[in-house]
C-alpha cells in the first residue's frame, strides 16, 4: 500500500525515499567477495561491471569511452554534445575552465551554450563511433528526444551498438513543433537496441517498456552542486522509490509479456560504492555514473564535472562541480587517480569514492549474494 501523507485540505502526496533514507539488511550466510558476479548483458552486448558513463562532454570523450569499455563498463558519448559540434573539443574545454578558474562561473555556463549552438557536424560524431568501435569496445550514443528521429540513421551507418534514448523526463511519445516521436514504432523500425530515460514513476517505466526499449533509465543524473532541475523545474527523483516503482514495472512486463525482461538502469544521487550497492538493492540492473567517474584523470573535464542539461539554450539546468581529488604537496598539482583505480582500486578512501567494484562486491558478499539479480532481493530498512 502507498503511504500517502495529507499536505493540505484536500491535497495528498506520496511519502517517498531517497538512497540516503535506507538502509541494506543482510540476513543470509556471508560470502568470498571473489564468488561475486557483476556481470550483465543488455540486448546481445556483455558487461563485466554493471556501470555507465551519463552522457556528458564533462566526462565521455572517445578515449574515456574506450578505457571503461576496456574496464568492463559502458561509456555513452552525447551525440549532441562538442564532440559532435568541434573538431578542437580540448581546446574547447581549456577555454570553459580557464573562466572557472576565474570564478566565471555564470559565463561559463554562458559559454557552454555558445559552443552547444555550433551546428552538428555527423562526420565529427561519426570520427567518434568509429574511433570507439575500433577499439573493440561496445559503443553507445546518447541522443534526445527531440533529435533522435533526424540522428539516428547517421549513427546506425557510422556503426553504433546501442541507442539512448535521453531526457530529463520522457515518455513513450515525445510531442514537440514536428511530426511526434514515437518511441514504438521508432523502436520497431531500428536494427540496434535503444535504451530510454529518464522516468520517475511505475507508469511511465511501463510505457516505455511496452515501446520495446531493451533498458529504461530511472532518473535524471541528479546530483547536489551540479544538477539544478529541481531549483529550475521543481522536478525531483527520490531514488530509492523510483527504482523500486521500475523494478515493479519490470515484473509486471515481464509476466505480461512472459518472460521479456528490460534491464532497470539507475541514474542519479550516486556518490560511493555504499550508495552504488543500494541502487542494485532496490532493483536496478545497473548504474549510470556521473561525478563518481569525473575524478577519474581520463576525464576530459579535468577535475571539473557538469550534466549535458546545463548546455540548455534557453533552460539550463546544471552548473559546473569541482570534483578534484587531492593537491601534491611537492609541487600543488592536482592529483586525480585513474579510472582502473577509481573502479578497482587500490583505495586509501574510507568513504567509498574509490574501488567502486570492490565496494559493491562486499556489499553483496556481505550479504551472501552472488549476483546481481540475486541481490536486489536483499532485505532493506527505513531509517528513523
Amino acid at each position: 500500500m502507498r503511504d500517502m501523507v495529507e499536505i493540505g485540505m484536500g491535497r495528498t502526496a506520496r511519502r517517498t525515499y531517497e538512497l540516503d533514507d535506507i538502509d541494506i539488511v543482510p540476513s543470509r550466510r556471508t560470502r568470498s567477495s571473489k564468488q561475486v558476479s557483476l556481470s550483465w548483458q543488455l540486448d546481445a552486448y556483455r558487461f563485466e561491471i554493471p556501470f555507465l558513463a551519463h552522457p556528458t562532454d564533462a566526462l565521455v570523450s572517445p578515449e574515456f569511452a574506450i578505457e571503461l569499455g576496456r574496464l568492463g563498463g559502458l561509456g555513452v558519448i552525447n551525440g549532441e554534445g562538442l564532440w559532435a559540434r568541434h573538431a578542437d573539443v580540448a581546446a574547447k574545454i581549456d577555454q570553459l575552465l580557464e573562466l572557472v578558474g576565474k570564478g566565471g562561473y555564470e559565463r561559463a555556463v554562458s559559454l557552454l551554450q555558445e559552443l552547444h549552438a555550433a551546428p552538428m557536424q555527423p562526420e565529427l560524431l561519426a570520427a567518434a563511433v568509429a574511433q570507439v568501435k575500433a577499439a573493440g569496445v561496445t559503443v553507445a550514443v546518447r541522443v534526445s528526444p527531440q533529435n533522435a528521429r533526424a540522428l539516428t540513421p547517421a549513427l546506425v551507418q557510422a556503426g553504433v551498438d546501442l541507442l539512448v534514448v535521453h531526457g530529463t523526463i520522457i515518455s513513450a511519445e515525445h510531442v514537440g513543433d514536428g511530426e511526434p516521436l514515437n518511441l514504438k514504432t521508432f523502436i520497431a523500425e531500428l536494427d540496434v537496441p535503444v535504451v530510454a530515460g529518464g522516468v520517475s514513476d511505475h507508469r511511465t517505466a511501463l510505457h516505455l517498456m511496452r515501446t520495446g526499449a531493451a533498458g529504461v533509465i530511472v532518473g535524471y543524473g541528479s546530483f547536489q552542486g551540479a544538477t539544478t532541475t529541481r531549483e529550475v523545474l521543481g522536478i525531483g527523483v527520490p531514488m530509492a522509490t523510483a527504482i523500486a516503482d521500475a523494478a515493479a514495472a519490470r515484473r509486471d512486463y515481464l509476466d505480461e509479456t512472459g518472460g521479456r525482461y528490460v534491464h532497470v538502469i539507475a541514474d542519479g544521487d550516486v556518490e560511493t560504492s555504499g550508495q552504488l550497492a543500494k541502487t542494485i538493492a532496490c532493483g536496478a540492473d545497473a548504474a549510470m555514473l556521473g561525478v563518481p567517474l569525473a575524478v577519474a584523470a581520463e576525464a576530459p573535464g579535468r577535475g571539473w564535472y557538469w550534466p549535458s542539461a546545463a548546455a540548455h539554450p534557453s533552460v539550463p539546468r546544471g552548473s559546473l562541480l569541482g570534483v578534484e581529488w587531492e593537491l601534491d604537496e611537492g609541487n600543488g598539482d592536482v592529483v586525480r587517480p585513474s579510472l582502473e583505480q577509481v573502479l578497482y582500486g587500490p583505495s586509501d578512501d574510507p568513504f567509498g569514492s574509490l574501488n567502486l567494484v570492490g565496494g559493491l562486491r562486499r556489499s553483496m558478499a556481505k550479504a551472501g549474494y552472488s549476483d546481481l539479480k540475486e541481490f536486489q532481493k536483499v532485505g532493506l530498512s527505513v531509517r528513523g
